[in-house]
């Protein structure tokens, strides 16, 4: 069973972005390798709170988004928090992804095997946290779209292929 449907949501996680301190660089350039892959993408922005991260995540997932991607919060600072979201929310680990997308960046920038990023299943909804920088995005998204829409399917029902 193909989906027609590929459909994300980025959720930036900044607080200086949020507060418009800083521009969001990283949830533009995630929706648009997206679309440039044949997904259609909204960026949401959000502060790093727990509370704020999670919920943004659920909402894109209760609209039936096939894909989430955070940009940010997954590094060791103290507000560093998207993956302590993420966890909760998590129905099943996909473990694969961010250790994929850790080798990938580790291989640019030996500081990438500080990432804290998770990948699991919410529903129907593959989420997939990344770092905040544009190269950690430039990096990681097309190790999402290797498997992305393979994961939509078959979330959805769909057969091995």
């Amino acid at each position: 069973m193909q989906s027609s449907r590929r459909t994300a949501t980025v959720v930036t996680v900044s607080d200086r972005s949020f507060s418009g301190a800083r521009e969001d660089r990283s949830g533009p350039l995630a929706a648009s390798l997206l679309h440039d892959a044949g997904w259609s993408a909204d960026v949401v922005v959000v502060p790093d709170e727990l509370d704020q991260i999670a919920d943004a995540i659920r909402s894109a997932a209760a609209r039936g988004d096939s894909l989430v991607v955070t940009t940010g919060g997954t590094g060791l600072g103290p507000r560093d928090v998207t993956p302590e979201a993420t966890e909760p929310l998590l129905d099943r680990t996909v473990p694969g992804i961010a250790e994929r997308i850790r080798t990938v960046g580790v291989e640019k920038l030996p500081q990438a095997m500080l990432s804290r990023g998770l990948a699991g299943i919410v529903g129907h909804s593959l989420v997939v946290n990344l770092a905040g920088s544009p190269g950690a995005v430039a990096d990681g998204v097309p190790v999402i779209l290797t498997v992305a829409g393979h994961v939509a399917d078959q979330l959805r029902g769909g057969d091995h292929q």
